[in-house]
């Protein structure tokens, strides 16, 4: 059971938020790609790959920090520092979390499937960032992302639209604010073990580029309504983000660990409600 725990933690389980940040623009690209109407078969499929993508990220999230998450206070007990998995154990539990992902992906046609090695390449690449460059949270962005087009595709809409870009940059601007509140809470320990950050990056503009990044995800989001003719639901969601996001800037303003973890995690509310606002617009348009 301990053992069992431990690879709970490391593909983290038991804390969905992750996997709810990176299903809701999935489930966007879907409905944006078929008008509100996806297939049925897709959602599964993607809603499981990206269950399993996530914690395979997780999972090698964890590798790449192994040698400084004992220096961490949040970070000290994973399995990895704590000795409850050994390092082997975590590599072929990344594998096995990436073959499942990859035999669902064949379910889909052809481009998507090589697509995929692309989300992968990402998904692999964006820890061991973190060494090299005070933006890691660009590369969690990109990878985050991935699956838009992925999606997109699958459903049968064109790599060519210019909706499908607008609506990926949208939210790679939208990881990398989200990601920066996450950055804060570690960002005094993450100076002591030389760990790269943005919010280190930012220093004390940290809260007023995320406001930016934020501003400027919410404009592509509205003009995709406007190339899309959505009807007001969708600019009500909007207006929702918009208050949603105010209310992240309010908590953090002091820069609190615990309220910056709130902040970040806040942002389900955003993903979840822009999705209720275009499954209901394409309802009623």
């Amino acid at each position: 059971m301990t053992k069992l725990n431990a690879y709970i933690e490391i593909a983290r389980l038991n804390k969905p938020v992750g996997t709810l940040l990176l299903l809701w623009p999935t489930l966007w690209a879907l409905w944006l790609a078929k008008e509100g109407l996806p297939d049925y078969h897709l959602i599964i499929i993607f809603m499981l790959g990206v269950f399993f993508m996530r914690s395979a990220g997780c999972v090698i999230n964890d590798y790449a920090d192994r040698k400084v998450d004992g220096f961490v206070e949040r970070t000290k007990s994973r399995p990895l520092p704590s000795g409850r998995i050994t390092e082997k154990q975590a590599l072929v539990f990344f594998t096995l979390l990436c073959l499942i992902s990859f035999l669902l992906v064949l379910g889909t046609d052809l481009h998507t499937v090589l697509l995929s090695f692309i989300g992968l390449g990402l998904a692999a690449l964006y820890p061991f960032m973190k060494r090299y460059t005070h933006l890691p949270q660009i590369f969690l962005g990109l990878a985050f992302s991935w699956a838009i087009p992925m999606a997109y595709n699958a459903q049968g809409g064109s790599l060519l639209d210019m909706e499908l870009w607008m609506l990926f940059v949208a939210n790679l601007f939208w990881t990398v604010a989200y990601d920066t509140y996450y950055a804060m809470v570690d960002r005094d320990d993450d100076l002591v073990v030389g760990v790269k950050s943005s919010a280190i990056l930012f220093g004390h503009f940290d809260l007023y580029i995320i406001l930016l990044l934020q501003g400027l995800a919410l404009s592509l989001l509205m003009w995709i309504g406007v190339i899309r003719q959505l009807p007001f639901p969708y600019y009500l969601s909007l207006l929702v983000c918009v208050l949603l996001f105010a209310k992240q800037h309010w908590q953090a303003r002091d820069r609190q660990g615990p309220l910056c973890f709130k902040s970040f995690l806040d942002n389900n509310l955003v993903g979840g409600c822009l999705f209720i606002g275009l499954a209901s617009s394409y309802l009623i348009g």
